[in-house]
């Protein structure tokens, strides 16, 4: 990410506005970390009547959330666990996420939409053995399930999935999760708390806690983007630590002494090109090396295949290692027979996960819970870790409430979060890019992106004042964008737009790269 001012192009008013308001004013609660779970709180906090400030060092979900692998699901391998170990624990997660993923499909329907994934089955003993285990996924589910679970036989499986490696397939089970765009959700959140009366800002960093007589009553943050910016406080009754890996970071600076929670594991994602998935089916490889499934999805035009888990560093900028993308590409060559080879991967990227290690030590990182826990210290900072984006918004609800206990806080109502539909959802229509096609004159393709990006608020887009011409050829992105996420979506550098508000750098990184300077230039225009 470059962090030099020539390349800024955020609407200076409206981020001095925000800051000015960070430095000079008192919030009931102060956010730290603008990721999926920080801007849910933000969310569940703002509409419950208190006042919010939230603060992120980066870009909003530069970092996990923007890496995940785009399911919203109740997690068929956590189910596994959960049978054979007996967990109840997973079996309480798995159906809490079930019921979390139909929440997130309505109130962010432009965003989210269910997808159908198909096992192949290659034994004859291995296809009871998935169909019970999904008929069990639909039961959890309960009325929240989106389809039931169902055999396909072989000539089904290879008409919808022809890619699929002929030789002793003996059909496939059929069932479905949801499908979402992360990066784009979670600056939805962040535009929806902000419209709820949160204030949020991004590239900001908290560099120390405020205490006064023992208790945290804020941050001494510094702008990352104004070269000359020195640092102020932002005084809060309650401060949320809500940083993902990088939670026992902020501990510390709270306790020196604290006690490490987390264990972070990497997992690689890597994009190949759209000839290895059908654009309206998913893939689930239920059998890898090392114990765990791959999945393999049409995102964006393209097909996503991940991931991987192994024990990784906390660090900013994970960068994928060689060795993980030659472990996805061996699998997809196995169950395929479409060649695949390294260069047919058009991008890839690594992503941490903040895994709880409390009560779990020795566990490797694929046995440990994607469940969260919330810790608050001696002195009241309320740290929230672990989870996965389709239980953010419980997760948002459960560290809302300790904060309004540890604060004392007098918020309005409780958590209004369960049918609260997110920024362009309300008026959205499924089918509104045929509007955008006839009354703009835009290809279909353009018009679909646009639709499904930002729902009904599109046309808004559209009048961005910019061009409607394609950022890069063969892709549906186009430059008005730019300039919508530099006055609307908080956008100060071309790899907050590229990577994040436009997904352009996680699919194609050469195709990225070719347009920066004409992104830093459009960032830069109205600025």
């Amino acid at each position: 990410m470059s962090t030099t001012g020539s390349d800024t192009g955020q609407a200076p008013e409206a981020r001095r506005a925000r800051l000015a308001r960070l430095a000079s004013e008192r919030f009931d609660v102060l956010i730290i970390g603008g990721g999926a779970t920080g801007a849910g709180a933000a969310l569940d906090a703002a509409t419950r009547g208190l006042k919010v400030g939230l603060v992120e060092r980066f870009d909003f979900a530069q970092g996990t959330s923007s890496r995940s692998t785009k399911l919203v699901h109740g997690g068929v391998r956590y189910l596994e666990q959960a049978v054979k170990h007996a967990d109840r624990s997973q079996f309480r997660l798995v159906r809490e996420a079930l019921h979390e993923r139909a929440r997130l499909l309505r109130n962010a329907p432009h965003l989210a939409r269910p997808l159908p994934l198909l096992t192949p089955v290659y034994g004859a003993l291995e296809l009871p053995y998935y169909f019970t285990g999904l008929k069990l996924y639909d039961m959890l589910a309960g009325r929240a399930n989106l389809r039931p679970s169902h055999l396909v036989g072989r000539a089904e499986a290879l008409a919808r999935f022809p890619m699929l490696k002929h030789e002793g397939l003996k059909g496939a089970v059929e069932y479905y999760d949801g499908q979402f765009d992360d990066a784009r959700m979670n600056v939805t959140l962040v535009r929806t708390a902000e419209a709820h009366g949160a204030v949020a800002s991004n590239h900001v960093e908290a560099l120390a806690l405020v205490k006064r007589d023992g208790r945290v009553t804020g941050v001494v943050a510094v702008d990352r983007v104004a070269a000359t910016a020195r640092p102020f406080e932002i005084a809060a009754r309650v401060v949320i630590n809500a940083t993902g890996p990088f939670a026992d970071v902020v501990r510390t600076l709270d306790d020196p002494a604290a006690e490490p929670m987390l264990k972070a594991s990497s997992g690689v994602h890597v994009v190949l090109p759209a000839r290895f998935s059908p654009s309206d089916t998913g893939l689930l490889i239920p059998h890898t090396e090392d114990g765990r499934v791959l999945f393999l999805l049409p995102w964006q035009g393209r097909t996503l295949v991940g991931t991987t888990d192994s024990p990784a560093n906390v660090e900013p900028e994970p960068q994928p290692e060689q060795s993980a993308i030659a472990y996805i590409i061996r699998h997809v060559r196995r169950y395929f027979d479409l060649p695949v080879e390294p260069s047919d991967v058009l991008a890839a990227w690594s992503g941490l996960r903040p895994l709880v290690e409390l009560g779990h030590e020795g566990a490797t990182t694929a046995r440990l819970s994607r469940d969260h826990t919330i810790v608050t210290s001696s002195s009241g900072l309320v740290t929230i870790a672990g989870g996965k984006w389709t239980t953010y918004r419980r997760m948002a609800e459960d560290v809302v409430d300790e904060a309004v206990g540890v604060g004392r806080l007098e918020p309005r109502t409780g958590s209004l979060t369960k049918d609260l539909p997110l920024m362009g959802a309300e008026g959205f229509d499924q089918n509104g890019y045929t509007a955008l096609m006839h009354d703009r004159g835009l290809p279909e393709d353009v018009a679909r992106h646009l639709n499904s990006a930002y729902g009904a608020l599109a046309p808004q887009v559209l009048d961005a004042g910019a061009s409607t011409e394609r950022l890069a050829d063969g892709y549906p992105y186009i430059e008005a964008e730019v300039a919508y996420a530099r006055d609307h979506e908080y956008a100060c550098y071309p790899d907050d737009v590229l990577a994040r508000r436009l997904r352009l750098a996680f699919l194609d990184a050469g195709a990225a790269g070719a347009v920066r300077a004409r992104v830093a230039d459009l960032l830069r225009s109205s600025a």
